[in-house]
């Protein structure tokens, strides 16, 4: 595989050039870094600790590069790149991970589309309950 796309900070937000995405947050296991978006200071500690703890873990467990993007439409998507000569990266693996993040960390990854959203796509979101009696 190629290595990942340029991600620029010119701007306002990180921004992949190439997909029209945010990203969020992502870790590399070939460096052993993890990268966090500062544009998103603002969210509390313990969801930018949760945040890392899930990225790291994920390039230990399986390898490669996992990033967190938020497309055009503040849907948050999990990007995984891995080097062609990696013979370690477990695609099976990667699959699962995800998989039991989406479904472990739905309602924080629900909220962070929803702040995502609000506060950089400035959509009016309506939070009241819809159900009428």
């Amino acid at each position: 595989m190629e290595s990942p796309p340029p991600v620029t900070g010119s701007g306002l937000l990180w921004r992949d050039e190439m997909k029209d995405t945010t990203v969020l947050c992502g870790a590399n296991s070939y460096e052993q870094k993890y990268y966090f978006n500062q544009d998103f200071k603002s969210l509390p500690q313990s969801i930018r600790d949760e945040l890392q703890i899930m990225c790291v873990m994920y390039t230990e467990d399986v390898g490669g590069v996992l990033t967190m993007e938020f497309d055009e439409k503040g849907n948050l998507e999990f990007r995984v790149t891995s080097e062609e000569t990696d013979y370690l990266f477990d695609e099976i693996g990667s699959v699962l991970k995800i998989k039991q993040y989406q479904e472990e960390k739905k309602e924080m990854l629900e909220a962070l589309e929803l702040y995502y959203r609000t506060f950089f796509l400035g959509e009016d979101i309506d939070i009241e309950d819809d159900g009428e009696d």
